[in-house]
């Protein structure tokens, strides 16, 4: 029975995790998208370059990343996470145990909720 109900309680926070996670991804897409410059020409997409300089590779390979450019990075890690975590919780709802099956939908409306 211990082991049933830590069981359950696991599915439960992995479901509200996952939950949490979802909500991130949507907070970085906000962000993300208010990130974006207006015109996406290949000249404002790249990073703008400072007066004076005239080394040759200078805005071909930018050392820093535009910001975009990392909330997309951001955004395909937080996407990797999600992916896990829903395969796993669903891994454990395929295991056809009506209590395991219980704890994913409570977490999954806790995490909702919260």
């Amino acid at each position: 029975p211990a082991g049933m109900v830590l069981s359950v309680v696991v599915i439960l926070l992995l479901s509200m995790l996952y939950e949490a996670v979802k909500m991130g991804k949507a907070v970085l897409l906000r962000r993300a998208l208010q990130a974006l410059p207006h015109s996406l020409s290949r000249e404002s997409l790249a990073e703008p370059e400072e007066e004076g300089d005239s080394h040759p590779m200078q805005g071909r390979f930018p050392i820093f990343f535009p910001s975009w450019f990392q909330f997309h990075v951001a955004q395909t890690l937080v996407h990797v996470v999600q992916v896990v975590l829903g395969y796993l919780v669903m891994l454990a709802v395929m295991s056809y145990n009506a209590w395991i099956f219980l704890g994913a939908i409570v977490g999954s409306a806790l995490g909702y909720f919260v």
